[in-house]
């Protein structure tokens, strides 16, 4: 990004808000700086924003929604839907607009004039998941009129629907797949910039499908949802762990080498423990009356400094308790500093195939997939062999093809997206239904305001605050009992 450009994004996001938590962001050293460098200098600067800027805010700010972890406070503002919620005090939309996407507008615009179309593909992928990571929490946002690498700055920019969002971004991945197929004159890994990859094309490849496919089935309501796409955009996606799409974490010493939720990362403060709902869940995912504990229990939680693995109750703090009695939200396989932060991963792409599978009544390919789709889990977190062959063969004997169900595949997909924010999108598909997430309550000391009634979820978040005092004649209606209640597109019928 041109230096000049930089200071005008940086100065209103200053200017425009008060609260110093704006910069308690995972920071980067490669945030953009100036247009006029190479862009594999870009590279990694583009990958670190996506993950430690976009994805952790966009992660941190549903945490509360998601159930994975909970705050030793009551009454704390994402879990009961309130307070900040209905303030637009959240910054994924800052962290998108500021940091992440003119990172990925600059990597196209350099790629394009150095001739090395391998760059602008990146770019395109990147943008893809940034902008579908924002409108799924939003709804309509800024396409066109953001920074593109080359215009001033706008910052009274036009929103566009959600329709067509997912149709850029659709767009965007079609022609990052041909551009990688293109010669560049410069190799994607020329720097070592390429942290994702390390200049494998056909990774980055996987990646894009693996995105479209993910994208694709998020229209399970509409009437364009198509599982033939969707199950092959999947046959040509991540295909083992090894091509997941993660960033890693080096442990330290400086901060933006630590996990955001591990201890020393900007993170730790907001997950104080892991949840009572996602603990419980964790411990009989297969909803089995002889069942107290699954493999994955205690390399994902930490045990309780008295014993045991206890999560804190959404929405109701510690209220007098130890904390020593409950599972702390940091020191596990996605909360240690050497963790790292997933995008997408193999399993998430056998769950995303199982589920379109299963709703064109493919029952086998379905159960084959949503077994794939745990082996793949079980082997990420490292589990041992014998005891992933067991769970296996319990997926047989007390499910079999003849007993699949939509639960079993969404319960299985949640623990294995644990902190991505993906999981609010797929909570909202399945109308937040306690028949598909066995034991799902609404929190306590929700926002009754907006919120009256037992079957009232939250849906959307509010635009920010400094979006609306500067843009408020382009941007959609920002009352907390629209916003926060109103399904986006993708969760409507046709």
């Amino acid at each position: 990004m041109k230096l000049h450009n930089y200071l005008i994004l940086i100065l209103i996001a200053i200017t425009s808000s008060c609260s110093d938590d704006y910069f308690d962001v995972n920071g980067s050293e490669t945030k953009p700086t100036t247009s006029s460098l190479a862009p594999q200098y870009r590279i990694q600067g583009a990958i670190e924003n996506t993950t430690a800027q976009a994805q952790y805010r966009g992660s941190r700010e549903v945490l509360g929604i998601t159930q994975y972890g909970s705050q030793n406070t009551a009454n704390y503002y994402s879990e009961t839907w309130s307070s900040s919620l209905t303030t637009g005090r959240y910054f994924l939309w800052q962290n998108a607009y500021v940091y992440s996407l003119p990172n990925t507008a600059d990597l196209i615009v350099l790629g394009e004039r150095d001739n090395s179309p391998n760059f602008v593909a990146v770019g395109k992928i990147l943008r893809s998941y940034i902008l579908g990571m924002t409108t799924d929490q939003y709804g309509d946002i800024v396409l066109n009129e953001t920074y593109d690498g080359v215009s001033s700055m706008n910052i009274t920019p036009k929103f566009s629907t959600q329709a067509k969002i997912y149709e850029a971004i659709f767009k965007y991945l079609d022609e990052a797949i041909v551009a990688l197929d293109e010669t560049s004159e410069i190799e994607l890994n020329e720097e070592d910039g390429d942290v994702l990859y390390q200049g494998n094309k056909e990774s980055w490849k996987k990646f894009a499908y693996a995105l479209k496919a993910r994208y694709l089935n998020h229209l399970s309501k509409k009437s364009s949802y198509d599982p033939d796409a969707i199950i092959a955009a999947c046959q040509l996606a991540i295909n083992s762990n090894a091509l997941n799409a993660q960033k890693t974490y080096g442990g330290g010493p400086i901060s933006n080498d630590i996990q955001p939720f591990a201890v020393g990362g900007y993170g730790s403060s907001r997950m104080d423990y892991f949840s009572d709902f996602f603990i419980k869940l964790l411990k009989n995912p297969l909803n089995l009356e002889d069942a107290d504990w699954d493999p994955r229990l205690t390399i994902i939680v930490p045990e309780a400094v008295n014993g045991g693995y206890k999560g804190v109750v959404i929405g109701r703090g510690l209220s007098g308790d130890s904390g020593d009695d409950y599972s702390l939200g940091n020191g596990g396989f996605y909360t240690s500093p050497n963790s790292t932060t997933d995008m997408i991963n193999f399993s998430e792409v056998k769950f995303i195939e199982a589920e379109a599978r299963f709703r064109k009544n493919d029952i086998s390919g379905a159960f084959s997939a949503f077994k794939a789709g745990v082996q793949a889990d079980f082997e990420k977190l490292g589990i041992a062999p014998e005891a992933t062959t067991t769970y296996l063969n319990l997926l047989d004997t007390e499910i079999g093809e003849d007993n699949l169900s939509l639960s079993h595949i969404m319960v299985q997909k949640y623990i294995a997206n644990v902190l991505n924010p993906e999981t609010w999108v797929d909570m909202r598909r399945m109308d937040y239904s306690s028949n598909i997430y066995k034991g799902l309550q609404r929190p306590e000391n929700v926002n009754l305001d907006i919120f009256p009634n037992d079957n009232d979820w939250i849906q959307a978040m509010c635009y920010e605050y400094n979006e609306e005092d500067r843009n408020y004649e382009n941007m959609p209606n920002n009352d907390p009992y629209v916003r926060l209640t109103t399904p986006l597109w993708w969760n409507t019928a046709d």
